[in-house]
């Protein structure tokens, strides 16, 4: 039995909901992207579309393609904006319209996210000024080049400040998403979904095997 936060696939207005952009380009990572959708995408109150840079199809570094639901230049405002991560991300940072696309989109969001690498985009387009975040501890010394006036934490699962959530590498992105959940709808809601997809959460920020600097003291250090 669902509860009211999760739709009925076969029900709902669609055109009433808020939407979750999630944006994608070529060589993303497949499980920074997948894993959200599949947290997200059976919210009552909110629909997933993706976007990329010029509406075409995006491919990911395992393969997989998605359709783009609208380009830059159309797309809607976004109630949540998330930027995954994967090697595409290395040319993105550079990339002008990008970073003007995510600074637009920022200023009207409720939530902006990112899942791994792309958390260097949301660096490069200034939107974590001042911030604390997180990135993949693989990738950790170059996401965090990509701005000195962000504070890096090497031992994050997710961090929360103001209304960004930037997640560590690949499957945090699902942990992220799931918080998100929590924040939107409620914690039980988030461990129905969670349950649905048969899915164990780590539903603890603090909880991260693979840091790299333990460098969190507080709660407060990762959850604003």
């Amino acid at each position: 039995m669902t509860s009211a936060a999760i739709d009925n696939p076969e029900q709902g207005d669609n055109e009433k909901r808020k939407l979750i952009g999630i944006v994608i380009f070529n060589n993303f990572e497949t499980l920074d992207v997948f894993g959200p959708v599949q947290m997200w995408g059976r919210l009552s109150g909110h629909r997933v579309v993706f976007i990329s840079p010029d509406g075409r199809p995006a491919h990911s570094a395992q393969g997989a393609v998605i359709e783009a639901s609208y380009s830059f230049e159309d797309a809607p405002q976004s109630d949540v904006l998330m930027i995954p991560g994967g090697m595409g991300t290395r040319k993105l940072v550079n990339d002008p319209a990008t970073l003007a696309f995510v600074r637009m989109q920022h200023q009207h969001t409720s939530w902006t996210t990112s899942v791994c690498t792309g958390a260097a985009i949301l660096a490069r387009a200034g939107v974590l000024d001042g911030r604390r975040a997180t990135t993949n501890k693989v990738a950790f010394d170059w996401v965090a080049s990509q701005s000195a006036k962000v504070q890096w934490l090497g031992r994050a699962r997710w961090v929360v400040d103001g209304k960004l959530i930037t997640s560590s590498g690949v499957s945090a992105g699902t942990d992220m998403a799931l918080s998100l959940v929590t924040n939107l709808y409620g914690r039980g809601a988030a461990e129905e979904v969670a349950a649905v997809a048969e899915y164990v959460w780590n539903d603890d920020p603090y909880n991260d095997p693979f840091a790299i600097k333990p460098n969190i003291t507080a709660e407060a250090d990762i959850t604003l």
